[in-house]
């Protein structure tokens, strides 16, 4: 297990996926621009990797409110109640508030994580059918404040 810095919780590797570089990302250090090794070295599992990759891992993370799945930075995944199975709902405003776990057209499915195709045509990552999302008012590892908003949205458990 590992203790993330200025996390509420621990967490430890679930899986992990890779998808290309945007020009955007290049530059960028967090841990989403880490190279395999960096992302191993802190408890995550990779798939390969090569210069034009990055890898998104899903991590599960104890935080106050119990097991919950994470991206690479540790941040809460939630899910919507009005997607239905292999369709998020989800675009536009709801998006930039949700930001969808994005995946690419290449990306291959692992075990209960599938990918799923947007109407905005991107690609997104769901757990058993059910699109995964983070929440713009997350603003450091474990943070869960998306946890019952409006009644819909709600912690992705492992």
């Amino acid at each position: 297990m590992l203790q993330r810095a200025g996390s509420a919780g621990t967490r430890k590797s679930f899986g992990a996926f890779s998808r290309p570089v945007t020009g955007q990302e290049a530059g960028q250090k967090s841990a989403l621009s880490l190279p395999a090794s960096r992302l191993a070295a802190a408890g995550f599992s990779s798939v390969a990797n090569s210069a034009q990759h990055v890898s998104v891992a899903i991590g599960q993370m104890e935080s106050d409110a119990g097991k919950i799945l994470t991206d690479a930075e540790g941040m809460s995944l939630y899910t919507f109640d009005k997607d239905s199975a292999g369709k998020s709902v989800c675009n536009g405003e709801c998006a930039v508030k949700w930001p969808p776990l994005m995946a690419t057209k290449n990306t291959k499915s692992m075990g209960d994580f599938t990918v799923i195709k947007r109407a905005d045509g991107g690609y997104q990552w769901a757990q058993d059918g059910k699109p995964l999302y983070t929440w713009f008012k997350d603003t450091e590892a474990g943070d869960t404040t998306g946890d019952g908003v409006k009644g819909v949205w709600h912690l992705a458990r492992p």
